[in-house]
Parts: C-alpha cells; sequence; structure tokens
C-alpha cells in the first residue's frame, strides 16, 4: 500500500495502582517479613547458645561433684585400711576382741563398694563432659587418658558475686530478654501479613498510560496528554469478600495467639528469674549449715575415737559416726553442686538481655 510508511510501531508506558496494592503489596511484605525472620533468628540462635553454654559449664561441674565423692570415698577407704591392719594388731595382742575385726573388715567393705560406685559415676560424668570437647573442623574430641579437673566446688568466686548478680538481673528490663525480642519480630511479622490480607478488601483500580512512536519520527513526550498516547483505568471489584475476610480473621487471630505467648513467656522468665535467685540464698545458706553440722559430726567422731582408745566405746559406734560424716561431707558437695548450677542459670540467662 503506497499510503503505508515504512518502520515500526513502538510504545511504552507504566500501570499505577491507585488502591490495591498502592501502598502495601506483596512484595513489600515479603522484604519487611524477611527483615524480621533476620532478627528472629539472631535473637533465637543468642538463647540457644547460651543455653548451651549453660549446660556444657553445668555438665562440668556436675562432673567436678562426681569427682570430689570419689575423693572423698576413696581418702575414707584409705582410713579404713589403715583401721582394719590396726585392729588386727590390737586383736593379736588381745587387747580387742575378734568382733572387732570383722566390723572393721565388714566397714571396709562397705565403703569400698561405695568407693567403686563413686569411680563409676566419676566415668559417667567424664563421658557426658565429652560431648562438649571438640577439635578444629568440628571433629570430636577422644579422651586417650583419665582427665581430673584442676577447680573445686569449695573455692570459687561465685560464692562471693552472687548478690552482685542478683542486682544486675533486677535492673534489667524484661522486655529486652531476646526470647521476648523474638515475639516481637514476630508480632511485626505477622503484622505485615495482616496489613498483606487487607488489601484484598481494596478495590483493583489501575491506571494505565501508553506512549506511541514511529521509528525515525522525532519524539515529543510532553506534554503527557496531547499527541500519540493512551490511557486507560481497569477497575476489578469482587462481588463477594468471604475469601478475604476469612483471612483476615485468621491474620487477626494469629496475632493474638502470639500476643497471649509474648505475655506467658514474660510470665515464664520473671518465674524462672525468681526461682534462680531464690535457690542461690537457699543453698548459700544451706551451705552454711552444712559446714556447721560437718564440723559437729567430725567432733562426734573424734571424741568416739578418744573413747575407744579409753575403752569406753566400740568401733560399731565409730563406724556409726563416720557414716554420719561421709554422709554430711557428700551432702556439702551436693549443696555446693545446685549453688553453682542456679548460679550458672541466673548467670546465662542474664546474656540474654541487650542490655
Amino acid at each position: 500500500n503506497n499510503s503505508d510508511t515504512k518502520g515500526g510501531l513502538y510504545q511504552f508506558g507504566i500501570t499505577v495502582p491507585l488502591a490495591k496494592n498502592l501502598i502495601y503489596d506483596k512484595r513489600r511484605a515479603m522484604l519487611d517479613q524477611a527483615k524480621f525472620a533476620l532478627k528472629m533468628t539472631e535473637a533465637e540462635q543468642t538463647v540457644l547458645t547460651n543455653e548451651l553454654l549453660l549446660e556444657a559449664e553445668n555438665t562440668y561441674w556436675q562432673w567436678v561433684q562426681d569427682y570430689e565423692i570419689y575423693q572423698l570415698k576413696s581418702k575414707i577407704v584409705a582410713i579404713n585400711k589403715n583401721r582394719l591392719k590396726l585392729t588386727k594388731k590390737t586383736f593379736e595382742f588381745g587387747e580387742k576382741p575378734a568382733i572387732d575385726t570383722i566390723e572393721a573388715l565388714s566397714q571396709l567393705q562397705n565403703l569400698e563398694l561405695l568407693q567403686s560406685d563413686a569411680f563409676l559415676s566419676f566415668v559417667k560424668s567424664t563421658q557426658q563432659l565429652q560431648l562438649f570437647l571438640w577439635k578444629d573442623g568440628q571433629q570430636l574430641y577422644e579422651l586417650s587418658e583419665m582427665i581430673y579437673p584442676s577447680d573445686n566446688l569449695a573455692e570459687n568466686l561465685a560464692y562471693s558475686d552472687f548478690e552482685f548478680l542478683i542486682n544486675n538481673v533486677n535492673a534489667k528490663q524484661i522486655n529486652s530478654h531476646q526470647s521476648i525480642l523474638y515475639y516481637n519480630q514476630k508480632q511485626n511479622t505477622l503484622e505485615s501479613e495482616r496489613r498483606l490480607k487487607w488489601q484484598s478488601f481494596l478495590p483493583k483500580l489501575d491506571f494505565t498510560y501508553n506512549f506511541f512512536n514511529k521509528e525515525n519520527y522525532p519524539s515529543d513526550f510532553l506534554p503527557l496528554f496531547d499527541n500519540n498516547f493512551q490511557y486507560g483505568l481497569k477497575l476489578e471489584v469482587p462481588l463477594f469478600q468471604r475469601e478475604a475476610r476469612a483471612n483476615y480473621q485468621m491474620a487477626k487471630l494469629k496475632l493474638n495467639l502470639n500476643q497471649i505467648d509474648t505475655n506467658l513467656k514474660i510470665r515464664e522468665l520473671e518465674v524462672k528469674i525468681e526461682t534462680y535467685k531464690n535457690e542461690i540464698l537457699n543453698y548459700h545458706t544451706q551451705i552454711d549449715l552444712s559446714k556447721n553440722n560437718l564440723q559437729n559430726y567430725n567432733r562426734l567422731l573424734y571424741a568416739e575415737e578418744t573413747r575407744y582408745s579409753n575403752g569406753e566405746s566400740s568401733l560399731f559406734l565409730i563406724n556409726s559416726r563416720e557414716n554420719k560424716v561421709i554422709e554430711s561431707q557428700e551432702k556439702l558437695i551436693s549443696i555446693r553442686t545446685k549453688f553453682m548450677k542456679s548460679f550458672n542459670k541466673l548467670k546465662w540467662m542474664k546474656e540474654n538481655f541487650t542490655f
């Protein structure tokens, strides 16, 4: 056709939403939710890391306890071996009856059983501790020989620092705990989802503008509504909003449920903190009482041994006094371990606060 001109016709334009997706859309929601998810992951990682460190440290102090109990039993076994030798000699010299040798032997055999059981507990604790020992490259550290703790339960800075720790935790704001921050970021994620669901109620109203031009023709873009243009409005209104209402209500329910979970977590943290503080104070008092009790039992044992040397007592009473001393020493070691574990729980709880 001679009236046709050669060349192509091109167009470019833009579509702008005027109602639905104008302020908030799925892409912006996904970007916001990704930012909130990153903060949630960081908070969760901090809490899990501190829980792992708490478990490792308390496993260590359990290992120290089992070792000290094994040492205690070994010391008592050595004392009773010497006592048995001395009793046999006094029997040979005719100073003591034969029944005393049987009494001393029975006590020794009973203590050797307790020593064997204490050693087994120490070996098990060593194996549990080994779970937290790693080489570079995430290789498990295999123990080639028995290891022994260099620390002891009787000497630790926790006995003097516990009041400072309690005051430090009291000064913390519960909302700054990483677990609460996790729920807060989750709330932001759910709020983003609610805003996105709200867009479903809005009609879809899009404005479209297209500019046309012929190749090799000078372009005259302005004014926009002068020559060679096309524009239009596209309106879509759903007749029913059942799905939109259901999705929006579900989003609101998720927000309410997360708020309840947040309040529950706050209460749980407050109870834990109070429990740990009470345990620390109580165990610290029990340590003093247990030490006094141990001193009294040692005095009774020493007095009984003095009476026995004077022929006024029996080996049975000495063994009975000695068992009380052993029981009291084990009790003191156990209370010190409980104190250390409660101290560590509160210490690592403090590490979960951001400020």
